[in-house]
């Protein structure tokens, strides 16, 4: 009864590791799969009836011999399973560190892009767009300021030619006025005379 359970026990596991074994297993002219393996056990088993009741026999050595293939793909399965796990997590640790090295360099990336699109502006760090926008204001401002220093000193100059031509024209008035008044000083100067050589004859 007990190498019934064991029989049945197999025979579920034939499936599962009939794959594992498929793929250890040679191509010689024997299967030597698990499957091939209980097949083979089947084949060789005999069978009997006593009470009423139908019995398998199984030769022991081969049973054993079957069980020991089964726990060496076991054992296989689980050492590859093992290997397979410890590279799982050697390959996440990979990836994780790659991933922090990625994200640091796209950080660095991301910096040194910065300060390439960037200008020291009185010790600030600003865009070039910021910059240009702030160096043609001044630009501009210092143009207009320059246009209207021009427009004063132009309209300085011209108020000051027009005060200077103003000026000669008021000194030349001047002269003459002083002329005619010195000429009508000295015509009232000479009639005296005249009057006062009269009044002594």
């Amino acid at each position: 009864m007990k190498y019934l359970r064991i029989l049945f026990v197999l025979a579920l596991l034939i499936p599962t590791l009939a794959i594992q074994a498929q793929e250890d297993g040679s191509s010689d002219e024997t299967d030597n799969t698990l499957r091939g393996q209980f097949e083979e056990l089947e084949r060789k088993s005999g069978n009997y009836r006593a009470n009423g009741i139908r019995y398998e026999v199984i030769k022991l050595s081969d049973l054993y011999e079957t069980k020991n293939n089964i726990f060496d793909s076991l054992d296989t399965a689980n050492k590859t399973i093992k290997d397979l796990s410890s590279t799982i997590s050697a390959n996440n640790a990979e990836i994780e560190d790659l991933n922090n090295k990625l994200q640091e360099t796209t950080n660095n990336l991301n910096a040194v892009t910065e300060e390439k699109d960037s200008i020291s502006f009185f010790g600030a760090m600003i865009s070039k767009g910021t910059y240009n926008f702030i160096l043609w204001s001044i630009i501009f401002g210092l143009l207009l300021l320059l246009l209207f220093f021009i427009y004063r000193f132009r309209n300085s100059n011209f108020l000051t030619q027009q005060a200077k031509s103003a000026l000669a024209d008021l000194e030349e008035e001047y002269q003459n006025h002083r002329r005619r008044a010195l000429e009508r000083e000295q015509k009232i100067s000479r009639q005296l005379q005249d009057e006062l050589n009269k009044q002594k004859k």
